[in-house]
């Protein structure tokens, strides 16, 4: 399965365009999960949310839709990661667990200024649970400085089957190895004066790429820093229009969804 979505769904240029004129906020969610598959709460990352709000976000949405989930700063955006333990487990137990079967991948994003320390890194995926409320947890993590351009790394993350995120940006590392049993990707390069934020070429080579990863290959055109991963049966892949020029997310989004279906 490839889910395609956007980050977060509360963002004013949005309405009127993504979001019908007079639809109401309190309604928005519900309207954009049912043009997506998938959405990536962002606002985990600036605050501990209650499990009532994820109870609600799993009863607006439909049955087969998918949240991935950002961890928390506090936990990434420390000098010795190893001593992050209150802050996962302060978000691993925060209702997370009232999304239920719609509970996706949690994406924990470092700083652009957090260098590769393997010692460091290995002490941070150590403390990532397997599970919460007897539901399984997968992780994925976005790196943003170049030293992460590494085959230890990758060998690390791969050792932990943590999901390194993909990420199509000007300045962040792009890093294609496949490190665990799904692909996480976002997509930075919306462009404004495009109306699917992507050109229709570049999301058709995105939707091969896809098409790709899911069967349980690995894209050629894309650079990979350590071995390949070897084959596999197939692969659930996660892929979000997020940042850039972030009106046309959802544009990109609906149309790359299109791309796949062609």
């Amino acid at each position: 399965m490839i889910r395609v979505g956007i980050g977060g769904w509360t963002y004013e240029p949005w309405r009127g365009a993504f979001y019908p004129a007079g639809l109401r906020q309190a309604d928005e969610l519900a309207h954009a999960s049912r043009q997506l598959t998938s959405i990536e709460i962002n606002g985990t990352f600036y605050r501990t949310q209650t499990p009532a709000s994820f109870r609600k976000w799993a009863q607006e949405t439909p049955d087969d839709f998918i949240f991935a989930i950002k961890g928390p700063r506090y936990a990434t955006n420390r000098t010795r990661l190893g001593e992050a333990v209150p802050a996962i487990e302060r978000f691993v137990t925060s209702g997370i667990s009232e999304l239920g079967p719609k509970l996706g991948p949690i994406s924990w994003q470092f700083a652009p200024t957090k260098k590769f320390d393997p010692e460091d890194f290995e002490a941070f995926l150590s403390l990532l649970p397997q599970t919460v409320d007897g539901l399984p947890l997968r992780h994925a993590v976005e790196v943003r400085h170049d030293s992460f351009r590494d085959p230890d790394f990758v060998a690390l993350a791969r050792r932990f089957s943590v999901a390194i995120v993909y990420a199509d940006h000007g300045t962040y590392p792009a890093i294609a190895d496949v490190t665990a049993d799904f692909v996480y990707a976002r997509l930075m390069g919306c462009v404004e004066e495009e109306p699917t934020g992507y050109g229709p070429d570049a999301l058709a080579a995105w939707a091969e790429r896809f098409e790709t990863w899911a069967r349980g290959g690995e894209p050629a055109d894309l650079p990979r820093v350590g071995s390949s991963a070897g084959p596999a049966s197939s692969r659930d892949c996660f892929v979000y229009f997020i940042s850039g020029a972030k009106v046309r997310a959802p544009a990109a989004a609906k149309a790359f969804m299109e791309k796949l279906q062609a």
